[in-house]
């Protein structure tokens, strides 16, 4: 069942879906076109996740929350959404996860919630400014050209699983996230900062990687998930799973 509050940030409803579970639960942050409701349940069901509970969150923009025009979609803004969610809820000890975008927005939950965060665990987040391969694409047109056309093209374009919470995403908030991400902050510098238990999570498929073997060097907790790549969730949900819940498994 879904669940909702007003987000006095972005000024609309912004929905989630809590499965409940055992143990502290993992908040999950969805990255760019996608949504928590449609990327996580196969992930939060497999047995590999062990029952955990688990709360997923549909960024303003996307998935089943509102869309709002008058709203900048910056990691920052939707970084202050998602703690405006975990306090409706009233979690006062959880995990979060953010996958790519989303890894950058847990990565700023967590800088500005600390004491509340059992732990934070990211996979390929954007670390730095200038994007990624799809925010690069988007960011190419003008907003008023992806809106009118660039997404509804787009979306014809993708014949992989994604295509389905694309189609549903506003295009506005597509494009200005692809543009903060582009814009970029000090996401691995936040990161490094952070007090408490962190980890990284990459498919084999995207490495090597610099920051992958950096952290590792530094004694981040760092894991491979075999047989996929950037889009982990829907190419091994059970090896996200299991990821996930070794992590939580070693720090709760």
């Amino acid at each position: 069942m879904l669940s909702s509050c007003y987000s006095t940030v972005a000024r609309c409803r912004v929905r989630w879906l809590i499965l409940p579970g055992e143990g502290i639960p993992v908040v999950f942050i969805h990255g760019l076109g996608c949504a928590a409701s449609y990327d996580y349940p196969r992930v939060v069901g497999d047995p590999h996740f062990r029952r955990r509970a688990a709360i997923l969150i549909d960024l303003p923009g996307y998935g089943y929350s509102d869309k709002p025009w008058e709203y900048g979609y910056t990691i920052r803004e939707q970084a202050l959404v998602v703690n405006e969610v975990i306090r409706a809820i009233g979690l006062r000890d959880y995990f979060i996860y953010g996958h790519s975008m989303g890894g950058s927005i847990a990565i700023e939950s967590a800088a500005e919630a600390a004491a509340g965060v059992r732990g934070l665990i990211v996979s390929e987040p954007n670390f730095h400014p200038g994007g990624g391969l799809f925010s690069q694409k988007i960011y190419a047109s003008t907003q008023q050209d992806y809106i009118v056309s660039g997404h509804s093209a787009f979306v014809a374009s993708e014949d992989s699983t994604w295509a389905g919470s694309l189609a549903v995403a506003a295009p506005w908030a597509v494009w200005r996230s692809a543009a903060s991400l582009i814009a970029g902050n000090a996401w691995l510098a936040l990161f490094l900062r952070m007090m408490g238990p962190t980890g990284l999570i990459f498919g084999e498929a995207s490495l090597p990687d610099a920051d992958f073997s950096r952290l590792q060097s530094l004694g981040t907790t760092c894991i491979t998930v075999a047989q996929c790549g950037h889009a982990m969730a829907w190419e091994n949900p059970a090896g996200l799973a299991g990821a996930l819940s070794a992590f939580c498994a070693r720090y709760e």
